[in-house]
């Protein structure tokens, strides 16, 4: 006799699934992600749409625009390449090695997480000035942190880094241990073990903390604005630009900029996504 769970026969009564309520749920999930997401996005859109094509190029192109976008998407870049080399080194310090104080360094990783953001950027600021505790031993090398690009990527690294860390941890704490003694057994050196073993599981891992680092950066503003010191062409990211219209009451102007951020971010993301599913599929085919 042949069991079957959720299917039926032609003209018999409806399918009834072991776990009831998909109906309702994906309904209510529908429902929420309109109403937290898609409602307040088509309200950027809509309110763009209400500019000229011309007026909205104007805006969107504008020399100092155009500046914030290479400071805010280049700064982001940088900071998430440099979070998915250190906070990978850092989350297999925390799960490959037991040491004393391994708990409260496994605690510090959430602090980004927990400060809020102007603490964070009042303090980074404090710090890297020229009269700082850290500013002041740079300034004899000529390096300068606060208040120029190098402060915001500084600050960009900082909130981006419990991403990298918290999304590798438990990869790596699942991944099994035998493989690389097995490699190292057949004669792998350290390095071939890693770039054969070990990065190969922890890649897509490596790669979604990239995508999220990268997506906190581009939106961050609370820890930036501090340090940045805000020079138009200099210093001043797109977000910060964004406010500056709104005070202007120049809503059309904000929500054009804030629809080519978007836009621009979908994108990246998109290709990120599209890169780790090609890099699972990989693999999925060397496995078999």
């Amino acid at each position: 006799m042949a069991f079957s769970i959720g299917r039926q026969a032609r003209g018999s009564s409806p399918v009834r699934r072991v776990i009831p309520g998909f109906h309702l749920s994906l309904g209510f999930t529908l429902f929420y992600l309109g109403l937290i997401v898609l409602i307040p996005l088509s309200a950027v859109f809509l309110k763009t749409f209400s500019m000229s094509w011309e007026a909205f190029w104007a805006t969107v192109t504008s020399e100092r625009v155009m500046a914030s976008y290479r400071l805010t998407f280049g700064a982001s870049l940088l900071a998430a390449l440099i979070n998915v080399v250190f906070g990978g080194i850092v989350a297999w310090v925390l799960v490959r090695y037991k040491f004393p104080g391994k708990r409260v360094i496994d605690a510090l990783v959430d602090l980004p997480f927990a400060l809020p953001t102007a603490v964070a950027g009042i303090t980074l600021a404090t710090l890297y000035a020229p009269n700082g505790w850290l500013g002041q031993l740079l300034a004899p090398l000529g390096i300068k942190v606060a208040y120029t690009p190098l402060g915001i990527l500084v600050a960009l690294i900082f909130i981006g880094l419990p991403f990298v860390v918290r999304t590798v941890q438990p990869v790596l704490e699942e991944a099994e241990k035998e493989l690389e003694e097995a490699a190292v057994s057949l004669g792998a050196s350290h390095w071939q073990t890693f770039r054969r073993v070990t990065l190969p599981t922890i890649l897509p891992a490596l790669m979604t903390g990239f995508a999220l680092a990268f997506a906190r950066a581009t939106g961050e503003y609370g820890s930036v604005i501090f340090i940045a010191g805000n020079m138009p062409m200099v210093s001043e990211i797109t977000p910060l630009f964004m406010i500056t219209k709104l005070e202007q009451y120049d809503y059309a102007g904000a929500t054009a900029i804030a629809v080519v951020m978007l836009l621009l971010s979908f994108c990246l993301l998109l290709s990120i996504n599209a890169l780790q599913a090609w890099t699972r599929s990989k693999q999925n085919a060397g496995r078999e």
